[in-house]
């Protein structure tokens, strides 16, 4: 027989998963200002394995419209470039011999709608997993009631996972609006 803190651990941890897989998935939509994590998904073929940027040159952002990325190795230049102009980021790197550019142009208003609209999609879904967390949280307290569990003690616990649910719903909300308003800011 499951106790409740344990079902409740098992609920929040799934929830913290939600929302940190949100997070993750916000920081990689542009918004209009220069921001490394950008680069997080594009890998390079660095001796014959794929690495991400990071592994192969340093990145930084000098200012809120640029990324630079200054490769270790003057043999990576080609490979780095590839990897950015065939990647999803849709933007044309700048290669002096020295340092590779990337200018992130500012966005249209068909974009930010566009971006807006991607963001609150993947808003939903962390929502959805959020509240499924929550859901079969309920479905083992109400089988540990059958298997001896007191009621008392699961009608405690539900409260406890809907309080929990409630905040992770508005973590949710916040950092949709701060995404929303970070994409919508000219």
């Amino acid at each position: 027989m499951a106790d409740s803190k344990t079902i409740l651990d098992e609920a929040q941890e799934k929830m913290d998963m939600a929302v940190m897989y949100l997070d993750d998935a916000l920081a990689h939509i542009r918004a209009g200002k220069a921001d490394m994590r950008l680069l997080d998904g594009i890998r390079v073929d660095s001796y014959g394995s794929m690495v991400p940027i990071n592994n192969v040159a340093s990145v930084t952002t000098p200012d809120a419209r640029t990324i630079a990325i200054k490769p270790w190795d003057k043999n990576m230049f080609r490979p780095i470039e590839k990897a950015i102009i065939d990647s999803d980021l849709g933007i044309m790197p700048e290669n002096n011999g020295e340092i590779i550019r990337i200018g992130i142009p500012p966005l249209t208003e068909e974009r930010r709608k566009q971006l807006a609209k991607q963001c609150k999609g993947e808003c939903e879904n962390a929502k959805v997993s959020v509240r499924n967390a929550r859901r079969d949280a309920i479905d083992a307290l109400k089988k540990a009631v059958k298997d001896g569990m007191a009621e008392d003690e699961q009608k405690d616990a539900e409260a406890k996972l809907q309080k929990t649910h409630d905040k992770y719903i508005k973590q949710i909300d916040d950092l949709f609006a701060a995404k929303d308003k970070e994409i919508m800011t000219v």
